[in-house]
């Protein structure tokens, strides 16, 4: 069963590939160009995306988007995740936290539309842990991004970039990181399409 997946991130595609086989679901990537609305909301930016989507493909879609929020910081970057990186980087957000309480967390939302739907269904993922001190580990194909030099998920001393895949699916696993995305979403997803 083919899914389509509104991305232009290639570590967001070899996850959702790599969650949805077991399934036997193939995600075939849509890299469309859809304008993000200004929000903190995750969910409200996948909502727009998912639309946006829906509107360009004619075809079922899904989307995601995450944020990343410094407890400390108020929660910035937020949804700015990109815009913080492209400017200050991770060595801006280690600037930052020096001196402060280094928790953190991942927001992932999954959100899946077709035409037969009135709105799209999401999926929420929340991934606690904490600011290292300083850059920690190689990025692979498999990070979302340069936040993978830095991220300790909670319960471990290695950053995401430390970890090898092996390691880093299995914390995943462990740590319910794959629960909304990579289990919910496609028990959700197969039944919806037996009913459909």
């Amino acid at each position: 069963m083919l899914l389509n997946f509104a991305t232009t991130n290639k570590g967001k595609l070899l996850t959702m590939q790599t969650d949805m086989k077991p399934y036997g679901i193939e995600v075939v990537q849509k890299a469309l160009d859809i304008p993000e609305p200004r929000s903190n909301d995750v969910q409200e930016i996948a909502d727009h995306k998912a639309w946006q989507a829906l509107q360009q493909l004619h075809e079922p879609v899904i989307v995601m988007d995450a944020g990343f929020y410094v407890d400390s910081l108020n929660g910035f970057p937020r949804a700015f995740t990109n815009f913080a990186l492209e400017t200050v980087g991770i060595a801006g957000i280690l600037k930052l936290v020096d001196g402060l309480d280094r928790r953190c967390e991942f927001r992932e939302c999954l959100a899946y539309i077709d035409k037969s739907m009135n709105e799209p269904k999401f999926f929420i993922a929340h991934i606690r842990g904490s600011l290292s001190a300083k850059p920690r580990g190689n990025l692979h194909a498999g990070h979302w991004s340069d936040l993978a030099l830095i991220f300790e998920p909670e319960g471990q001393q290695a950053t995401l970039a430390e970890m090898s895949m092996e390691q880093l699916d299995a914390w995943r696993e462990q740590s319910g990181a794959k629960d909304a995305h990579a289990k919910e979403f496609p028990v959700w997803f197969l039944d919806h399409q037996r009913k459909g």
